[in-house]
């Protein structure tokens, strides 16, 4: 057998000239007027929906999970709306990353700024309980114009992306932190400062638990409980919705309360619960074309 190729790990890779091509496209695209993306956008997400089978069935099959209660119709035109909502996301990060000539701010709404405040009052470091709503990286650029925050992220494996979103966001948030460095996750909380969370992705199994998402098992990380243990920090919610006519909403809940708790699985129920409180309010806007349950208990066969 051939030996494997290696990813490319150097920018200048010349594997790398398509992410290079795809990089500069979608800066020229993202210089466009606010409206135009959106609406290309949308455009964009109904031709996904046509042609991106992969992730439209991912769609389908989240929301077939999540969703029992409606009917087949229903399900299919929540998926459909989801795909469309995501493709506007993708053109929104555009103008979001590399058009700074825009003003986001007069377009955001904060709600529950009160719970925020209070935490700060009482002298706790914040974590800020994410969640992968598709317009995670247009509110994050108007989050950080509200609070100093330090934002957590999975390093992407292409390093051309990688660098498009650490640019991207390094702009805005105080700083970013590589979502395996706890211990400066910590470090952060325990000085006080806001640090951006998000646990609500399948992550693997290794420090995770399966507890109960829309009633499926979904495999997620117990971090959240040790990062507010040992950050000594309040947990407040923290969930972004799209409105029309270009606004966005960013709402804060009121903080976890008996937050942490001895036991790592009612915790993570806690969230899991948290987290589908919020999405209900806005569910076609919820990254479903993400595998929320590619892993399962043993003996389960995987959602995929």
């Amino acid at each position: 057998m051939g030996k494997r190729r290696s990813r490319p790990t150097r920018l200048y890779d010349p594997r790398l000239i398509p992410s290079w091509i795809a990089v500069g496209l979608f800066w020229l695209v993202g210089q466009l007027p606010w409206e135009t993306l959106q609406a290309m956008g949308r455009g964009f997400g109904k031709l996904a929906w046509r042609f991106a089978k992969s992730r439209r069935h991912i769609a389908e099959t989240n929301i077939r999970l999540c969703f029992p209660e409606l009917s087949e119709e229903q399900q299919l035109d929540l998926a459909r709306k989801t795909v469309i909502s995501t493709g506007e996301a993708i053109l929104e990060m555009a103008g979001s990353y590399t058009n700074h000539r825009v003003d986001l701010n007069k377009r955001s709404i904060f709600k529950g700024v009160e719970y925020i405040s209070q935490a700060q009052k009482e002298g706790k470091g914040i974590l800020l309980l994410g969640m992968h709503f598709n317009s995670i990286d247009t509110c994050a650029r108007m989050l950080s114009a509200k609070l100093d925050l330090y934002a957590v992220y999975r390093p992407n494996d292409n390093p051309v992306i990688d660098r498009l979103i650490n640019q991207g966001r390094q702009r805005y948030v105080k700083g970013i932190i590589d979502r395996a460095d706890i211990r400066q996750m910590i470090r952060r909380l325990r000085k006080g400062e806001v640090v951006w969370y998000a646990p609500d992705q399948d992550y693997g199994t290794a420090h995770a638990v399966f507890a109960p998402f829309f009633g499926v098992p979904a495999a997620t990380i117990t971090a959240t409980s040790r990062l507010a243990r040992m950050g000594k920090a309040a947990v407040i919610p923290c969930a972004h919705y799209r409105l029309p006519h270009g606004q966005f909403v960013i709402e804060f809940g009121p903080a976890l309360k008996n937050f942490p708790g001895d036991d790592d699985m009612q915790d993570t129920i806690c969230i899991n619960q948290t987290i589908e409180h919020y999405v209900r309010k806005q569910p076609e806007q919820y990254l479903w074309v993400h595998k929320r349950f590619k892993h399962q208990p043993d003996g389960v066969k995987p959602y995929r």
